[in-house]
């Protein structure tokens, strides 16, 4: 059976945002342990022109959401990129994997040279949804993932690459 772009997508999605619940809740605990506010963790960035740890977490989402309709044009959920708190953030991971969890691996079928389109201002990038998944998808989601990882680790928060990789 070959590999399809649901494979290459879905399953890893889920399987990093689970990995992300892990490192957001030990960062929780940190910040607690540490008896600082929350907002050490929440509003961090690893430099100025950076967006905070909030906004890792919204991409991520964003990226993983986009997936499905631009190579399926199933209708993914709007999600309002107002959450400030790790509570907010765990609920936009839940149910962007309960999105996730609901797309049938069918409706990827036969989709790799299907046009996807990304429009980035007044520039527009066309390709065929392999070329996205491979080239943008798959890179942008684990910037994301990577980059709330790094904001943590970064603030003193005790991660490690098994960590990251979602070993323990």
């Amino acid at each position: 059976m070959p590999l399809s772009l649901y494979d290459v997508t879905v399953p890893a999605f889920i399987r990093g945002f689970a990995n992300l619940s892990k490192n957001l809740a030990k960062g929780r605990a940190w910040a607690d342990e540490q008896k600082l506010p929350h907002e050490t963790l929440t509003d961090a960035r690893l430099i100025a022109d950076m967006r905070p740890l909030t906004a890792q977490i919204q991409r991520a989402s964003d990226t993983a959401k986009a997936i499905v309709p631009r190579i399926t044009g199933l209708e993914a959920p709007a999600m309002a990129d107002t959450e400030k708190t790790f509570d907010e953030m765990e609920a936009r991971i839940a149910a962007t994997v309960a999105f996730l969890k609901s797309v049938p691996a069918e409706a990827f079928e036969g989709r790799e040279a299907h046009e996807v389109v990304l429009k980035f201002g007044k520039e527009t990038f066309p390709m065929t949804a392999r070329d996205y998944v491979l080239t943008f998808a798959i890179p942008n989601f684990y910037f994301h993932v990577t980059t709330a990882y790094d904001i943590m680790r970064a603030k003193g928060v005790p991660l490690g690459k098994l960590d990251y990789i979602g070993v323990r």
